[in-house]
């Protein structure tokens, strides 16, 4: 009788550090509002530089290194963080370097491409110490001006990238190369834009809404307040994620082919992607450059002679009336936009700086009434701004119709900044941030 004895003690035991073993597992994963970063920080590592299993390092400094592939050129941003235990992390630097031209203007000969990419890397090598290279993520994200080549195309370009990430020292996966979906780069936007601001500390934090004006595409995102917007909204503008163990839901819309350097070529009677060869000329006569006006303009390697209209009707007005046709529903109004504090971006501010309306460095605030305003002053002659742009009509008179189409008042003000807390205000920071989370 001592054996079954002893056999029910034995089974009593293993039972009883089996419960111990799965409270202490379920508490240590539960623990609220805490962030847990992507395995690639925890220990200890495989031979692939991925964790396996154990604490999550606290206390340390962690690196991510985000390509931009933008229409106009391309950018790294190399993120140092710290992070603590339980905590969202914090940005302690970023290092940041731009090259022209864009990925796309290499579409004809993708090889050439490559040159950038690697002399990029070398920042990414100079910024993070060598011992973490293997456990840094590595992503490149294009945006619009890839979305408009062709797929062979683009395609190329993105085989040769991952070719060249293939072989770096850093932490490369089959997704860590891509193009960018217009409403995934308003998401990252209002991501960076919110962690910067010290909105995403919590879930009752109020947060800003974001609108960007790239070359090729636009984008709006916002937290909507009213369940009228989630439930009135297209399906695909409607988006919820993780970030920091928060849930958020935003409207969010990019509007492909609706960016300033496309929308030119829409107003001066082009169309874009229209099959001209590489390097070939096309004319284009607009009534929204000067009277009698002559020059030449080079847009995704196709050479534009554009000619304003002779004398006549007055050039504001025949300039909005050829905007308006272009934008005719195209955008979809946000009501709620009126009534939140928005973030603007890229070209809005560009344009801000060109009529003296903000500091170049420091930014600041305009109202959507400055933006048509002034408009009118440059398109009728009354006014010279301090800057040599033929197209500085059509670029204000698109923006300010624009704005009124996506919902903003004349009287709405809109904050302007290339940077907050001396860190690029792009999308790059919260793209780094949804891929951390993606590796969980």
């Amino acid at each position: 009788m001592r054996i079954p004895k002893l056999a029910s003690i034995f089974i009593f035991v293993v039972c009883l550090l089996t419960y111990l073993m799965f409270v202490k597992r379920h508490y240590a994963g539960s623990t609220p509002g805490g962030f847990v970063p992507p395995p690639a920080y925890a220990q200890p590592r495989t031979s692939l530089g991925l964790p396996t299993s154990g604490e999550v390092v606290s206390g340390r400094f962690l690196y991510g290194v985000t390509f931009d592939a933008g229409s106009t050129g391309t950018r790294i941003h190399v993120f140092k963080f710290h992070l603590e235990l339980n905590e969202a992390p914090k940005l302690a630097h970023e290092t940041f370097k731009a090259i022209k031209p864009g990925l796309s203007e290499y579409a004809d000969d993708p090889d050439e491409c490559q040159a950038g990419i690697l002399e990029l890397l070398e920042v990414a090598r100079a910024s993070v110490p060598s011992s973490l290279w293997n456990r840094t993520p590595l992503v490149l994200k294009a945006t619009a001006g890839l979305r408009l080549l062709p797929g062979e195309k683009a395609a190329y370009l993105l085989d040769k990238v991952r070719a060249v990430f293939a072989e770096s020292p850093f932490l490369s996966r089959d997704d860590s190369v891509s193009i960018m979906d217009g409403s995934d780069e308003g998401i990252s936007s209002w991501i960076t834009v919110n962690f910067l601001t010290g909105s995403l500390r919590g879930a009752d934090s109020p947060t800003v809404g974001m609108i960007e004006l790239g070359g090729g595409s636009t984008q709006i995102s916002f937290s909507p307040q009213d369940e009228k917007t989630i439930q009135t909204s297209p399906i695909d503008s409607i988006r919820s994620f993780q970030m920091f163990n928060t849930s958020h839901t935003l409207y969010s819309h990019s509007y492909l082919g609706l960016g300033l350097m496309s929308a030119r070529v829409a107003i001066l009677g082009g169309v874009e992607a229209q099959g001209a060869s590489s390097g070939s000329s096309v004319e284009l006569v607009s009534p929204c450059l000067a009277p009698e006006h002559s020059s030449s303009w080079k847009h995704a390697d196709v050479v534009y002679n554009v000619k304003g209209q002779k004398e006549g009707e007055p050039v504001f007005e025949a300039c909005l009336n050829k905007v308006e046709k272009v934008l005719y529903k195209k955008v979809v109004k946000a009501e709620e936009a009126r009534d939140m504090d928005f973030y603007a971006f890229s070209f809005y501010y560009d344009r801000a700086v060109d009529l003296g309306f903000i500091e170049e460095t420091k930014g600041g605030t305009v109202k959507v009434s400055d933006y048509s305003d002034a408009a009118k002053r440059v398109c009728d002659g009354l006014s010279v701004p301090p800057v040599n742009s033929p197209f500085l009509c059509l670029d204000l008179t698109y923006i300010s119709v624009l704005l009124s189409e996506l919902g903003f008042p004349p009287d709405k003000e809109l904050k302007l900044a290339r940077t907050i807390s001396e860190v690029e205000t792009s999308w790059a920071l919260g793209a780094m941030f949804r891929y951390m989370e993606s590796m969980r």
